[in-house]
């Protein structure tokens, strides 16, 4: 019954709804969101800068939260890759051929994924891949999981339906059917992608560089480039800030073809902090 009304929701009223009450300032307002939710969820906010939930001027500034920085070092290792985001490893592996695993016995197309873009699928072909899953109570800020100039960013609407687990092992290209916001750089590993993946309720996707890119929903593939652009020479430490959802998602990262090796302790199902070292990189290409 769940599944079904995934597909029967209006996906776009909800989270229109979410976004409104989501930003209301209403004292009163944000004060009952902000109580459910900690009542819900179990959410450690002496990690945050202001420990008290209910100083913050809405829900999604709460939601958002900043959090304190010598909580989440970052490896200090040169050649290491790191946790974009606090959450779940939902899957972890190979690209093989252009096709990313997205549960047990599911897989879907990473030429999907990027919107149909031939070009930036065939820099990833049969390279390596990791999807973290942000849960309700998890920080929900994404960070860079490696040193990265940033060469090109695309919008790329979709439905919003929900990417628990339950929804990834049952609904067919789930990652590359939702609204989703792709990132590319180039690193000292070569080519990387961060992909922001949308889902229900999640009212706003935002970048540190351009703000909001959605709302609205767009209806055509929206692309940015910023490679030879004099004027937006955009580069971001590894660990340092990107983007963020307000309500939460998933972040799915991309890298080429024998670049990065994941790490053995980065298995499906673990838990996952920003800074930690899930891989090392390998080709040294600066």
């Amino acid at each position: 019954m769940r599944l079904m009304l995934q597909y029967l929701l209006p996906h776009k009223i909800i989270s229109l709804i979410a976004r409104l009450c989501a930003n209301c300032k209403i004292v009163w307002v944000k004060n009952y969101l902000i109580s459910d939710f900690l009542t819900r969820y179990n959410v450690n906010m002496q990690e945050a800068i202001e420990t008290n939930p209910l100083a913050y001027d809405c829900y999604n500034s709460f939601f958002t939260r900043e959090l304190k920085t010598e909580l989440r070092p970052i490896d200090a290792g040169s050649n290491s890759v790191v946790s974009p985001a606090d959450g779940l490893i939902a899957q972890i592996g190979s690209i093989q051929q252009q096709n990313i695993i997205q549960a047990k016995g599911h897989n879907y197309s990473m030429l999907d994924l990027l919107g149909g873009d031939t070009i930036n699928a065939a820099n990833f072909n049969n390279g390596s891949f990791a999807t973290i899953y942000l849960a309700p109570h998890d920080y929900h800020r994404v960070h860079m999981p490696l040193t990265g100039r940033l060469t090109q960013m695309q919008y790329i609407p979709g439905k919003l339906f929900s990417v628990n687990t339950h929804a990834a092992e049952n609904i067919p290209n789930l990652f590359a059917r939702n609204e989703r916001v792709v990132t590319i750089y180039e690193t000292s590993a070569g080519k990387m992608a961060v992909i922001l993946v949308g889902a229900m309720i999640v009212g706003s996707i935002e970048t540190v560089w351009a703000g909001t890119i959605c709302p609205p929903h767009f209806t055509s593939i929206n692309t940015w480039q910023y490679e030879n652009n004099d004027f937006q020479h955009i580069e971001i430490a590894k660990g340092a800030e990107m983007g963020r959802f307000k309500l939460g998602s998933t972040v799915i990262v991309l890298f080429e073809q024998n670049s990065v090796a994941w790490e053995q302790t980065a298995q499906i199902n673990r838990l996952v902090k920003i800074g930690h070292k899930i891989g090392n990189f390998s080709n040294g290409r600066i």
